[in-house]
């Protein structure tokens, strides 16, 4: 009996261990979502950049854009 409930803890540790796996994987999972979001609105930026440039390039601002 002593030996049955020894292994009954034991596969408890085990499970614990596995459910402490399974939190980690997750939590490293979320991270690296988090890290392609903020790449995303890196990169969404940049284009946002690129965009202000060429209206620039096309409308330069002058003098008389303001003499209007």
């Amino acid at each position: 009996r002593e030996r049955e409930r020894e292994r009954e803890r034991e596969r408890e540790r085990e499970r614990e261990r596995e459910r402490e796996r399974e939190r980690e994987r997750e939590r490293r999972e979320r991270e690296r979502e988090r890290e392609r979001e903020r790449e995303r609105e890196r990169e969404r930026e940049r284009e946002r950049e690129r965009f202000n440039i060429k209206l620039m390039l096309i409308f330069p601002i002058t003098k008389s854009n303001f003499t209007l």
